[in-house]
């Protein structure tokens, strides 16, 4: 057999050489395409899991109003709830005060009429709930708009978010919903830690 070969022209040597490697190629590839979707799919999960609130930061919501409010993803966990009850507009209120206060000196003007008409003045877009006392001193002090100007109003939809709504929000099925879900994904991110940490210890060990 081995004449044989040998008597074969050049070419078709070539030939063979270059079909065995590309099915040794092609034998390899899958396995290689298998990986490849893996380490997307590990990607994806990663970016997902980042998409949501993490169990710590649930827990922190849990404790105190400030928690959710000072946070980004809490206010938006938070405003998806009051979405349901119809009161969000407490929350874009307080938001827009926030944003207003850091506003420049010569835009504060402007910015100060448009949330005094959107949600301070009688039968506003997204009136929020304040005493005719508070209404009326924040109209006054729109007039001569400065940072301060919508703190007491503020201080008082603060107060009612979070002596009526979050409390509620505590027992919604939202935050049990989450507190289950976040949960579940701490497990399971800590169960692929471990095994993690075990695998480089035993690869170590060898």
């Amino acid at each position: 057999m081995c004449r044989g070969l040998a008597t074969l022209p050049a070419t078709c040597l070539k030939s063979a050489k270059d079909i065995k490697h590309k099915i040794s190629f092609l034998l390899q590839k899958p396995e290689h395409h298998t990986s490849h979707q893996s380490q997307i799919k590990e990607k994806n999960d990663a970016a997902a899991a980042k998409s949501g609130p993490t169990a710590a930061e649930v827990k922190k919501w849990k404790e105190s109003f400030n928690h959710v409010i000072t946070s980004e993803m809490g206010r938006t966990v938070f405003g998806n709830f009051l979405k349901s009850e119809f009161s969000k507009e407490n929350l874009d209120f307080w938001v827009a005060c926030e944003v207003y206060k850091k506003s420049a000196p010569s835009k504060m003007a402007n910015r100060s009429k448009q949330i005094y008409q959107q949600h301070v003045e009688a039968d506003a877009t997204n009136e929020v709930n304040l005493d005719a006392a508070t209404r009326e001193e924040t109209k006054k002090n729109v007039e001569n708009p400065c940072p301060c100007c919508f703190d007491e109003a503020q201080q008082m939809i603060y107060t009612l978010m979070e002596k009526d709504s979050y409390r509620r929000f505590l027992n919604s099925k939202l935050i049990q919903d989450l507190t289950r879900t976040t949960a579940a994904q701490e497990k399971k991110e800590r169960k692929i830690s471990d095994s993690a940490k075990n695998g480089q210890a035993l690869t170590g060990g060898a």
